[in-house]
């Protein structure tokens, strides 16, 4: 008997046949973890899922991947869901996968971690960024549903507390694919034409997948980038979502975030007292210590009587002019006697008075006086100046006293 022969395509579509007909292999649910994944620039996810002991190439077309709720990597622990055939071209089996969920958490829980993580790593959650919010906003834009009841609450409690400001609501949809789009679309409104001092946005409480609008990075990103500070107020206390991260502050429920926008009249009122009352007492006592200041002034002999205050600067003068004056003079008295004794010490020493207790001063023709006999030579004529008077005369000898 001839042996039928098969191509390698025929072969390959034969198997895909059989596989195609396994109602199990048709739609099946795999357990493992996620390897080689690679998201191409046509939208198609590839990767491989393996366990201990084996392991099965995956594919997820662009549509199915659209929908993930999370960022699939390498080393998470996933189920996936699809049909397992052959890809006829190179005759390898691999599962066509139309939704991939994690192990053990979440979808959602695991996008939230990981745009967390991302967020946090690119600095939106520094609060250094963080925008004080102003004390007395006129202003306030409500960026919520405006047909939930947590807008009426916040209303309601910014009416009672500060009525002063004007609330504008931007209603928008807080639940839904179209709800990240139109919250973006309200914050960079207010920030376009600048229409309030304060934002405030949010929703009541709900499902993780009810408020999963504040947990889109658009969002997040849009609060961060909005120029007026933005108060994030969704859910109930125990809630938290990406946006109350990068919102400039986190209130834990929508009434609190209008508690938190605007100060309680009440108080103020208090405070406007209280500083009435400070600043009257202040001018009371201001008042009164001018008030003693003024009786103490008109109780001075100046504004009393001037002509005495006149009287006292004149004796004041008079013993001014008395004391200059005898310093003045003992001044005098002492440069007196200060003259006199340089006058005294300056004629003791003139040669006028050695002349007249019997000196003589002996010079020569030219003046020079002569202190030792070898000043003067022989036949040289020298002037003696005597008490009354000169002599002219000629050294007809020297004579050396060796003794001295």
């Amino acid at each position: 008997m001839t042996e039928e022969i098969f191509s390698v395509s025929e072969i390959n579509e034969y198997i895909k046949t059989m596989l195609d007909a396994d109602s199990l292999l048709s739609r099946v649910y795999v357990r493992g973890e996620l390897s080689n994944y690679k998201m191409y620039p046509s939208g198609h996810h590839y990767f491989t899922m393996k366990d201990e002991s084996g392991a099965i190439r995956c594919v997820m077309f662009k549509g199915a991947a659209s929908k993930l709720k999370f960022r699939p990597e390498n080393g998470m622990k996933v189920i996936a869901c699809g049909r397992v055939t052959v890809f006829p071209r190179d005759g390898q089996y691999q599962l066509y996968c139309t939704s991939l969920t994690a192990d053990g958490i979440g979808d959602l829980h695991v996008a939230f971690e990981q745009l967390k993580e991302k967020l946090y790593k690119e600095g939106l959650f520094d609060p250094a960024h963080k925008k004080p919010l102003p004390q007395y906003p006129e202003k306030i834009a409500i960026i919520t549903s405006s047909a939930g009841a947590a807008v009426h609450d916040m209303l309601r409690i910014l009416g009672k507390r500060y009525p002063l400001a004007k609330a504008i609501i931007l209603p928008v949809r807080v639940q839904g694919v179209e709800a990240p789009p139109e919250i973006v679309g309200a914050i960079r409104y207010c920030n376009r034409h600048n229409i309030a001092d304060l934002i405030i946005t949010g929703r009541g409480g709900g499902s993780i997948e009810d408020l999963w609008a504040f947990n889109d990075e658009r969002v997040a990103r849009a609060i961060f980038d909005s120029e007026i500070p933005v108060i994030s107020a969704v859910g109930h206390e125990p809630d938290v979502t990406i946006s109350d991260y990068v919102a400039d502050l986190r209130a834990a429920t929508p009434s609190n975030a209008a508690e938190l926008a605007v100060p309680d009249m009440a108080d103020l009122k208090i405070r406007l007292s209280e500083a009435e009352n400070a600043m009257a007492r202040a001018m009371q006592k201001k008042t009164q210590i001018g008030r003693e200041r003024l009786g103490a002034l008109a109780q001075s002999r100046a504004l009393q009587d001037p002509g005495n205050y006149i009287a006292d600067k004149r004796m004041l003068l008079d013993f001014t002019h008395s004391r200059l004056s005898a310093a003045s003079r003992q001044l005098m008295e002492n440069k007196k006697r200060e003259f006199v004794r340089l006058t005294a010490t300056l004629d003791a020493l003139s040669p006028l008075k050695v002349l007249g207790r019997g000196y003589s001063i002996a010079k020569t023709a030219s003046g020079t006086i002569l202190k030792n006999t070898t000043d003067a030579d022989i036949g040289e004529k020298i002037e003696i100046d005597l008490t009354d008077g000169q002599l002219v005369c000629t050294v007809d000898e020297r004579k050396i006293n060796y003794e001295q």
